[in-house]
This record gives C-alpha cells, structure tokens and sequence, in this order.
C-alpha cells in the first residue's frame, strides 16, 4: 500500500488496518529519531506513543500537506522539541527553588507549621471522592498531565480539568481557616 492509500484507509475505515500499517512501517525510524534527540528511550518511546496516540484520535480529521513520513517525522521533531523546552522550564523552576531555599531559615516553627499544613491537606483530600482524590494526586503529587491522567484512568481531559478544579477549590475553602493564621506568622516574621 502506499502512504496515501493507507491514510485514505485510516480516515475512511471503522477498523485499525490503516492505522496499524502506519504503526508497523514507522515506529521503529520514528523512535530512533526521537532517541537522537532526547535524553532517556523511556521519554523517546512516550513522544512517539503520543504521536500515535494523537494520529489515532485525530485520524478523522487529519490533514496532511506533504508526505505521510514527513508529517510523522516532523511531528515528532516538534514534540520533541517542546518536550526539550517544558524540561529547561523545569529544570530552571527547581534551580530557582534551590537558590531560594538558601536564602530562607528553617526553623523548627516553619517545619511544623509545613508538617501541619501539609497533614491538613492530606486529611481533607482523604475526603474527597476517589476519582477526584486520585486525579488530584495524579497531577500535583507525580506531574502528570492532563492527557497523561486521561489516558491513565480512561477518562477525557475535561473530566480530568474538572476534578483538579473541583479539589482545589475544595482545598481553598477548607484550609482558608489553617493559611490566614500560617500568612500572619510568615508577614510577621517579615516586618
């Protein structure tokens, strides 16, 4: 088959044929450019999984200008390359935390005070529903994206949006008695 007839195949037919074609004669080129260029397979294999994965949702949809490899090719470069950009983000936001902690005192009041925010929270996200606790974790606790989250547990995005939304509000209203007080020692110490 050519690339154009396994495209029309993937846009037009209700089963995976196409798709997998495009799967089996890709993947491999597909992941050792994705190697060149990043830092670990594991996060080579996820950028061309996403790829896959966003081909196969979009496949209805999906306009391709050039060649099919081109486009798969180009796509992974740019996934690749905003994978590349969201780590120096990262990285530049632990930096910046590392340089700010030196520049703090950790007094045992300020640690106590971190330990007891930080049961609070746990004991009031230990009330929330399970999907909405785990989405939460999910997120905040091990960085997962929301697509990530989705794909996770089987859910869409905006039900995932919906929950993190849903526990933060939750958390800002139940813990607004626990953080004026924690403000007021912090704008204290300050002065």
């Amino acid at each position: 088959m050519t690339d154009e007839e396994i495209l029309l195949e993937l846009k037009t037919a209700d089963d995976t044929t196409g798709f997998v074609e495009i799967y089996n004669r890709y993947y491999a080129q597909l992941y050792s450019a994705a190697r060149k260029r990043c830092s670990s397979s594991e996060v080579a294999e996820e950028i061309v999984q996403d790829l896959f994965i966003n081909l196969w949702i979009n496949r209805a949809t999906v306009t391709i200008h050039t060649s099919l490899s081109g486009y798969l090719f180009t796509s992974v470069r740019n996934l690749v390359l905003n994978h590349i950009q969201k780590e120096a983000v990262r990285r530049r936001y632990q930096e910046s935390i590392c340089l700010e902690k030196v520049d703090y005192d950790n007094s045992t009041e300020e640690i106590v005070i971190v330990n007891d925010l930080t049961h609070s929270i746990n004991v009031k996200l230990s009330t929330l529903p399970d999907k909405c606790r785990s989405v939460f974790e999910l997120s905040r606790k091990q960085h997962k994206s929301n697509k990530q989250i989705a794909f996770e547990l089987g859910i869409s995005e905006k039900t995932v949006e919906n929950h993190i939304t849903r526990a933060i509000r939750f958390l800002r209203v139940s813990l607004q008695s626990i953080l004026i007080p924690i403000l007021a020692i912090y704008l204290n110490k300050l002065k």
